[in-house]
């Protein structure tokens, strides 16, 4: 019975996955994005999310405490400096993961785990394009006087140009 195991163990010892998962969170905070197989991607999201959070407010104090679990000057630096700068508004959610399939050798579930604000291909889908206003087939009420008061056009022409755009 799992009475009381809070977390998963990776199959290692408390010494070997403490290095593990420091490693990892080190090699993520580096390179925003790295693959691993999903078990140890949900141990790393624990791991390292409470970092970033208490990267947030930059103190001596906060800097020796991630220094404790990650052990690399470069990912500190790195993390209280360029990926604090991009989720400093952000309330919590700083990693995605997106599973790839399994792996040959053994059909390990696999996936990428990454720092959300540093995927330019999710930001670009995620802002809303330029948004264009419905106009009615009739033309009656205020949406064709506006036009005309602000174009000089008249309502019919403008539909005429959406309807070759939309074509």
């Amino acid at each position: 019975m799992r009475h009381g195991k809070k977390f998963n163990h990776l199959g290692r010892t408390a010494s070997h996955r403490k290095a593990m998962l420091s490693n990892m969170a080190s090699s993520l905070i580096l390179h925003k994005r790295i693959s691993t197989t999903l078990a140890k991607a949900k141990e790393l999201r624990k791991y390292v999310e409470p970092l970033i959070s208490r990267a947030k407010e930059d103190t001596t104090h906060n800097r020796r405490i991630v220094f404790s679990y990650l052990q690399s000057k470069d990912s500190i630096k790195t993390l209280f400096g360029e990926v604090v700068e991009k989720v400093a508004t952000r309330p919590g959610g700083y990693t995605r993961i997106i599973k790839t399939g399994n792996r040959l050798g053994d059909n390990a579930e696999m996936c990428i785990i990454e720092l959300v604000d540093f995927n330019e291909l999710m930001l670009k889908d995620a802002k809303p394009a330029k948004k264009t206003t419905r106009r009615s087939r009739r033309g009656s009420g205020s949406a064709a006087t506006e036009t005309v008061a602000k174009t000089g056009e008249s309502a019919t022409e403008d539909e005429k140009k959406d309807d070759n755009a939309a074509e």
